[in-house]
């Protein structure tokens, strides 16, 4: 089973700048999106032989997630079922006989972090949200997590300490929710690659120079990881400011 994971910075401008070349070449049986920015009736895309699933958010142009899914669910849920955070459009959950798939494009702790406090309040409602499923059945958590974990995640560690997306108390809460049962299976499987990068700024060149993060991931129940075959990253795809992630798993 083949999942892509990759925050589009806006689905309707990278459909202009080949996603739907990528989509077709991938032929993945999850296509999961974060940062959609729109309202599914603000465009239609085709996508013959998956079925789409989207949470917006209500403030047009704003985060916003989707699945493009092959096999139908279960069930779909969308959000945390916790008013304070379910209206950025930021959680896709859907069941399977055999595990859970989450999506999720984590708040951004934004510049001089005024979100910081809420980032963590976001962080223990969701890292709650998929213990909860977890106790069912195995989670494969995918999207855009807004942290670098590990010095080796990013290019700059020194000088982004005090950074949103490399703060001590952002990566502190990616060390717990891995704690509680989950595997990042990038870096289970590549524990010593470095340069290997999901997002870049579009300010300084920095795709240019690989002055990148790493902060798209695939996490997985510690029980699946003997079963993840290959995990990617599409670090030549353009069309947004982070390229694909991508997880095989064998379910």
């Amino acid at each position: 089973m083949k999942l892509i994971s990759w925050n589009v910075n806006g689905l309707r401008a990278c459909a202009g700048k080949g996603f739907f070349d990528f989509f077709a070449a991938e032929d993945a049986d999850f296509f999961c999106l974060g940062e959609t920015k729109m309202q599914p009736d603000q465009a239609s895309f085709e996508t013959p032989g998956y079925l789409q699933y989207w949470n917006s958010a209500e403030k047009k142009g704003y985060s916003g997630v989707a699945i493009f899914a092959k096999q139908e669910p279960l069930s779909v849920s969308y959000g945390l079922g916790i008013d304070e955070h379910d209206h950025e459009g930021r959680v896709i959950t859907l069941e399977y006989d055999n595990f859970y798939l989450v999506t999720v494009y984590t708040p951004n702790s934004q510049n001089e972090l005024v979100r910081l406090d809420y980032r963590m309040q976001w962080e223990d409602d969701f890292r709650a949200y998929v213990c909860n499923l977890d106790k069912k059945k195995p989670v494969i958590i995918c999207g855009d997590m807004n942290v670098a974990h590990q010095e080796i995640d990013l290019k700059n560690p020194k000088t982004n300490r005090k950074n949103a997306g490399f703060t001590d108390e952002e990566r502190q809460k990616m060390t717990e929710l891995l704690a509680s049962g989950f595997t990042d299976t990038f870096r289970a499987k590549n524990p010593d690659a470095t340069g290997i990068y999901s997002w870049w700024s579009y300010r300084f060149k920095a795709r240019e120079k690989n002055a990148g993060w790493r902060i798209d991931y695939f996490l997985v129940s510690n029980r699946l990881m003997d079963k993840v075959s290959d995990t990617r990253i599409y670090t030549d795809i353009m069309g947004s400011d982070h390229c694909p992630v991508g997880l095989t798993i064998d379910l």
